[in-house]
């Protein structure tokens, strides 16, 4: 496998799309091709179906096998496809395997849904998935602080296609060091927390970062990943300032509104329904109002 490609496209903004619903609750596959088309013609090149912004745990299987294969789809050529998968071992094993199927480049592993993960379990889920597709990248999405740099080497030793990394403690420094346990030239670092984290995370050699709010507006993630690649962190800054406020309502409360504030402000924008799963919730009403100055203050 050439993986020159793949780690280019990890290297990158690497958007999570929405999975935008329609009044019965079904996924909206019209409102859903339009939003894709956008961030594509908007310029992202890389593209995580059934990421958590997509409500990957609030579909059904079915569900997150139709968003893989509109995704692809919808992208053709003009983007690399990193499908999220997961949940128990089979589960994930055939969601990998459907992805490979169907066209897809990458799998991102999302961490493993129990409340018991060892350091040794954790290297023997990502193997047995990651050795069931070798053809396909795979990027472990590591939200636990406490797994060693050394259990990503390990795991990469027997998995040549763990190519990437997505990092998501939200501690610059504890990224630093894993990075450089586990190999900071070994693997593609993509900052999992968004822009907010991407200027410090970048500092400490993330050369991408995943982003929720591109949905809403692709021309300013792209603005920030361009100044943090020719290292103009004062332009990154004034884009950090941009999105502060956005983000900050995104993360409040343990994130519980996530999902909730990048469909709100697409919603404010006429693109798709503002409808979320539970366990999200739509935001209260006096909150929307301050969602969609926020969105209009950006010129979309």
């Amino acid at each position: 496998m050439d993986s020159s490609p793949l780690k280019a496209a990890l290297a990158d903004v690497v958007a999570i799309p929405v999975t935008p619903f329609d009044p019965d609750g079904s996924i909206d596959e019209a409102a859903h091709r339009a939003l894709l088309r956008r961030l594509l013609d908007g310029g992202v090149r890389t593209l995580t179906p059934n990421g958590n912004t997509g409500e990957f745990y609030a579909l059904t299987p079915e569900e997150r096998r139709t968003v893989t294969e509109l995704t692809i789809d919808e992208a053709g050529d003009r983007a690399v496809i990193l499908v999220g998968v997961g949940h128990d071992v089979p589960t994930a094993i055939a969601a990998a395997e459907h992805a490979r199927d169907a066209g897809a480049q990458m799998v991102m592993v999302h961490q493993p849904v129990h409340p018991y993960v060892s350091d040794g379990g954790w290297v023997d889920y990502h193997r047995a998935i990651a050795e069931a597709v070798p053809g396909l990248g795979v990027v472990p999405y590591i939200r636990n602080p406490q797994l060693p740099g050394a259990r990503l080497a390990e795991l990469a030793d027997a998995c040549p296609n763990v190519i990437g990394v997505k990092y998501a403690v939200p501690d610059a420094a504890r990224f630093a060091a894993f990075a450089r346990d586990a190999g900071l030239e070994r693997f593609v670092w993509v900052a999992g927390l968004a822009e907010p984290y991407a200027p410090s995370y970048f500092s400490a050699g993330a050369t991408g970062f995943t982003s929720g709010l591109v949905n809403v507006a692709p021309s300013v993630s792209l603005n920030m990943i361009e100044a943090l690649r020719s290292g103009d962190y004062p332009a990154a800054m004034k884009v950090w300032e941009q999105i502060r406020r956005f983000e900050e309502l995104r993360g409040a409360n343990g994130s519980a509104n996530n999902v909730t504030v990048v469909k709100e402000a697409l919603a404010s924008l006429g693109l798709c329904r503002r409808d979320v799963r539970p366990p999200s919730k739509q935001l209260p009403e006096s909150q929307r109002a301050e969602v969609a100055e926020i969105a209009a203050g950006w010129g979309i």
